[in-house]
C-alpha cells in the first residue's frame, strides 16, 4: 500500500464518518443514544450502513440536513474538518517546530470565532482579550496557557477532533506525533484531553507501521500518561471490544455527550470490533451515541489509514469537495488536499532520530 493510498483513504474516511454522524449530531446530544437510534429506525436509517435518510426533526436542519442521503453534492462545513485542514496548512508553515504559539496566531489570524464552540470558543475569547496586535504577527506573549485554557469545557472532545493530520504525516514516528498534538492540545484543553489527543496522533502514526489495530492500539498506549483518565478510557474500548455499545454507556453514565473520555472509548471499541467492513464500523459508531460526527471522523480517519481503501458509496456523494470556515480557504479539492499532505509526509520522513 502506497502513502498516496493511505492518506487519500484518510482523507476519504475522516469526511465521510463526520458526515454520516453530522446529521444526527444533536439528537445524540439532547436525547440520547435511545433517542438516537429511535429517530434512526423510524427514519429507515437502520441498520445503519449509508448515509442517514432524512425525515422531519427540529434538531436536523441547515447543512446537517444537506448530510443526508440522496441530499448532499459536497462536504458542508465541518470544525472535525475545519481544523484538520487547519493543521495541514500550520505544518506546511511551520513543520516540526510547531508551537502552541504558532497555533493560537493561527487561530486568530485563520480562525473565525464563530467556527469554534465550547472549549476553542472559550480559549480564543481569551486569547483575544490577554493578547496585543503585536502578539499575532510574532510577537512576544504576555501570558501563560494556564490563563487561555482554563474553563469549564477543558476536558471535552475538542482537541482530541484537531489532530489526526499530526500523525498521517508522521507514519512511523508516534512519539513526535503525539508531541505536537499536545502542543496543539494545550492551548484549549488540559489533562485527560490533551493526553486523549496524544494519543490519536500517535495511534495514527503507528498504523502504517504495525502489523494489526490491536498493535497499534496497545504501542500507542505506551505514549501517553499512565495516570490519565485516557489511559483508562483506552483500555475500556479495549476491554469492550465485540461487547455491545451498551457496555460503555453502562461504564460512564451521565457524562457529557461530548467529553473527551467517553468517546475516545468509543473510537478504540468501533476501530477493534469492525475490522472486517468500513460500513459497519462508522454506521456502528454513529449508533452508539455521544458525539457522532467527531467518533465518526476518528475511527473513518483511522480505518483509511489502515485499510488504504473506502467504498465509493461513501465518497461519491459528496465529490471530492470539502468546505472549511478558514478565512480566505473555503471550499478545497479533495485531490489537492491528498496531493499536500503526501508531500508532507515524504519531507518528514526525512527527519531521522524522532519517533
Amino acid at each position: 500500500m502506497t502513502n498516496e493510498e493511505r492518506i487519500r483513504a484518510a482523507w476519504q474516511g475522516r469526511i465521510s464518518g463526520c458526515l454520516l454522524g453530522k446529521p444526527v449530531e444533536m439528537i445524540s446530544m439532547r436525547e440520547g443514544p435511545e433517542g438516537l437510534n429511535s429517530f434512526l429506525k423510524d427514519s429507515g436509517s437502520l441498520p445503519l450502513r449509508d448515509y442517514v435518510k432524512y425525515m422531519d426533526h427540529e434538531m436536523l436542519r441547515g447543512a446537517n440536513k444537506k448530510c443526508c442521503l440522496g441530499m448532499m453534492d459536497k462536504a458542508e462545513a465541518d470544525d472535525d474538518i475545519t481544523y484538520l485542514v487547519l493543521a495541514l496548512m500550520m505544518m506546511e508553515q511551520y513543520g516540526l517546530d510547531l508551537t502552541t504559539d504558532d497555533v493560537a496566531r493561527s487561530w486568530i489570524s485563520l480562525l473565525p470565532v464563530g467556527a469554534t464552540f465550547t472549549a476553542e470558543r472559550d480559549s480564543y475569547l481569551k486569547l483575544i482579550e490577554k493578547s496585543n496586535m503585536a502578539y499575532q504577527f510574532g510577537g512576544p506573549r504576555s501570558f501563560d496557557w494556564d490563563e487561555i485554557n482554563d474553563g469549564e469545557y477543558n476536558d471535552w472532545i475538542g482537541a482530541q477532533i484537531r489532530i489526526d493530520m499530526y500523525g498521517w504525516v508522521l507514519p512511523g514516528k508516534p512519539r513526535l506525533a503525539a508531541d505536537l498534538a499536545r502542543r496543539d492540545a494545550i492551548l484549549s484543553h488540559r489533562a485527560c484531553a490533551v493526553e486523549a489527543s496524544a494519543y490519536i496522533a500517535a495511534l495514527c502514526a503507528l498504523i502504517p507501521s504495525t502489523s494489526s489495530r490491536e498493535e497499534a492500539v496497545m504501542s500507542a498506549l505506551e505514549l501517553i500518561d499512565k495516570e490519565s483518565d485516557a489511559y483508562e478510557a483506552v483500555q475500556i474500548g479495549i476491554k469492550n471490544k465485540n461487547k455491545p455499545a451498551s457496555e460503555l454507556h453502562d461504564h460512564y453514565g451521565d457524562m457529557s455527550p461530548v467529553h473527551s473520555l467517553n468517546n475516545l472509548a468509543v473510537v478504540v471499541w468501533a476501530f477493534l470490533s469492525f475490522q472486517d467492513s468500513f460500513d459497519e464500523a462508522i454506521g456502528e459508531t454513529i449508533c452508539c451515541g455521544w458525539d457522532t460526527d467527531c467518533t465518526g471522523a476518528t475511527v473513518g480517519g483511522l480505518i483509511g489509514l489502515d485499510k488504504g481503501f473506502i467504498p465509493e458509496s461513501w465518497t461519491d456523494p459528496w465529490n471530492g469537495r470539502v468546505l472549511t470556515t478558514i478565512a480566505g480557504v473555503g471550499e478545497q479539492d479533495l485531490d489537492h488536499l491528498v496531493s499536500r499532505t503526501c508531500l508532507l509526509v515524504d519531507k518528514f520522513s526525512t527527519s531521522s532520530d524522532l519517533s
